[in-house]
């Protein structure tokens, strides 16, 4: 900023090794486009680190959170006769734990990781089809016409 206007660099695309580069104080960059690897940081600082197990268990683990919010999106908590007050509470219980396990997959899918977005992609789709299509379904009703504010 020396003649009073700010130059803005864009980030210097990922080294050799797969992880986003270190800025001017030694702190990691975020990725800002999508990127293909097995180095990088997803939900937690450090987590998976460097190791491929490590990625192979993030991305099971993105997978699975995405198959739960499928499938309790798709739950239908209460019961025909059940006090409202107890219903509406259990059902406002299951909707916070939905909405925190869609925005852990939201902030998994930040990280900007192929294998992430793979891995959320195909747990929505298999939770959908397993918890809310008409494959499974025991009864004449089918998912859509239940009301979500989750598709």
């Amino acid at each position: 900023m020396e003649d009073g206007h700010m130059h803005m660099t864009p980030p210097p695309a990922e080294n050799a090794t797969g992880t986003p580069p270190m800025n001017h104080m030694g702190m990691m960059m975020m990725h800002m486009t999508f990127y293909w690897g097995n180095k990088g940081e997803i939900l937690f600082s450090g987590w998976p680190g460097t190791r491929s197990g490590m990625y192979a268990l993030a991305l099971i683990f993105v997978f699975l959170m995405a198959i739960i919010d499928e499938w309790l999106s798709g739950r239908r908590p209460d019961k025909p006769g059940s006090n409202q007050v107890v219903a509406g509470l259990v059902q406002t219980v299951v909707h916070g734990i939905r909405m925190g396990v869609a925005y852990m997959v939201m902030l998994a899918l930040m990280s900007f990781n192929g294998g992430v977005f793979v891995a959320a992609v195909v747990g929505h789709a298999l939770g959908f089809l397993a918890f809310r299509s008409r494959v499974f379904m025991r009864n004449e009703t089918t998912s859509f016409e239940k009301t979500s504010d989750h598709p």
